[in-house]
């Protein structure tokens, strides 16, 4: 077979790769127990010990962790090795409270950069490719991650990071970059800006590898058109490693989760049961592989399914469908459970592009919710009022969601473009709190 990175591994018959992950399991687990205060309480309240973990079969005796318990243990309540042989560490934003860092040994470095060698490859990248990586280096795992991964396939990586749009195309164009790398936000920024100055006959590339922030099938397909390209998802936590966890093949239909390191879970969010494939729930990862920081039933927030459906690319390690919304980013307004995705998906649905915001604000005891989207400057040309636009994304949202929501149409370049992850949500409703 050809256009692997790692054939004998991705490619390995599901019985055996379960038995590969039920002996790193094990291992983790008794490592984990011995070397982490933090596990060794939370297991012993389970009433769980090592022995009783004997395969994956048993992960979930295993109490969870969250995001808070990190955020708790900061900064060295979960090291699982001495802080000298650690060589890095990365970092969330820290937007949402207390920061969560993560630390790496130098194999945990390998092993994340091998995953992202995988999804370069798995968007048929090689070692003739030139990988433009424009995700944000520094504490930001996006850039590192894919800047690694580029350098084991032996492409020609340049390390742009995020910002300068001027200086993006000016290298792109100058050094014929086939591969880029960045938010599907500013990938839509980008195709926007060559589309603009005329430039897409100037541009080489032929596929993206885009993540870090949730992103529809619409916005996809509108990205593919702009810049000519074929779209890959790619998945990460930078509490699990960073990107690379998962990432699509060439048949785009589900992300293969990199099986010989994470296992996966989908569980119900509200009662924590495991479910059973295909159904929707919470995420869940344990680390079997990594040392510095080693994250045993790590509940996510994201929700999703699992298949293990076979793909046409050959690879046998499970797919994940692209996250639906995260369980605490889907907002309640009027009663109703709404999710930007869905907003996006009508957007675009209509011609839009995903230029826009949702302002949800409280009058009173009542919610309010309002979505400014940019015309596009085929829109602005046409001889159409900005009324009518609005009514036809009235209805669509209305049929959507089953409520109203106020709807402002406005000129093209007005909405700030996002050169990292998009701010889609103003909730001024956390302001009276």
């Amino acid at each position: 077979m050809k256009n692997y990175f790692q054939p004998e591994i991705e490619t390995m018959p599901v019985e055996q790769l379960k038995a590969l992950q039920s002996e790193r399991l094990v291992e983790q687990v008794k490592f984990v127990y011995d070397n982490v205060e933090f596990y060794r309480s939370k297991m012993d309240e389970a009433g769980v010990k090592p022995e009783d973990i004997k395969s994956v079969d048993d992960l979930y005796k295993l109490p969870f962790i969250t995001k808070d318990d990190l955020r708790d243990q900061y900064p060295y309540g979960l090291l699982g090795v001495p802080l000298s042989e650690c060589v890095r560490i990365q970092s969330t934003s820290g937007t949402t409270g207390r920061r969560v860092v993560a630390f790496y040994t130098q194999k945990d470095i390998d092993i994340w950069e091998e995953c992202c060698a995988r999804a370069i490859v798995a968007a048929g990248g090689t070692k003739d490719d030139v990988v433009h990586v424009c995700y944000g280096y520094g504490l930001f795992t996006g850039g590192p991650g894919l800047n690694g991964g580029s350098h084991k396939v032996g492409s020609l990586t340049l390390p742009m990071s995020s910002g300068n749009t001027d200086r993006q195309l000016q290298f792109m164009e100058d050094l014929g970059s086939t591969i880029l790398c960045c938010t599907p936000s500013y990938a839509a920024n980008l195709g926007e800006t060559i589309k603009a100055r005329g430039l897409k006959d100037k541009i080489k590339l032929k596929a993206g590898i885009f993540g870090a922030e949730p992103w529809t099938e619409e916005m996809r397909h509108n990205i593919e058109n702009t810049l000519g390209i074929k779209a890959y998802d790619i998945y990460g936590l930078t509490e699990i490693s960073g990107p690379g966890v998962s990432y699509e093949c060439e048949a785009q239909a589900g992300m293969h989760i990199a099986e010989d390191h994470f296992v996966p879970e989908i569980i119900n969010p509200k009662t924590g049961e495991v479910l059973p494939e295909g159904e929707v729930g919470e995420l869940v990862f344990t680390c079997i592989t990594k040392k510095a920081f080693p994250l045993l039933r790590y509940r996510t927030r994201d929700l999703c399914y699992l298949t293990r459906e076979a793909c046409p690319c050959g690879r046998t390690h499970i797919r994940m469908h692209k996250p639906m919304g995260r369980s605490d980013d889907m907002m309640v307004v009027k009663g109703v459970n709404v999710w930007p995705s869905q907003i996006e998906a009508v957007l675009l649905q209509q011609g839009f592009e995903a230029n826009y915001q949702i302002v949800v604000d409280r009058i009173g005891n009542n919610d309010t919710i309002e979505v400014q989207v940019e015309m596009t400057p085929e829109m602005a040309a046409a001889d159409v009022p900005a009324a009518d636009r609005e009514k036809k994304v009235v209805a669509g949202l209305k049929s959507m969601l089953g409520i109203k929501v106020d709807v402002k149409v406005v000129e093209p370049n007005t909405i700030a473009r996002s050169e990292g992850k998009a701010v889609r949500v103003v909730d001024k409703r956390n302001l009276y709190c």
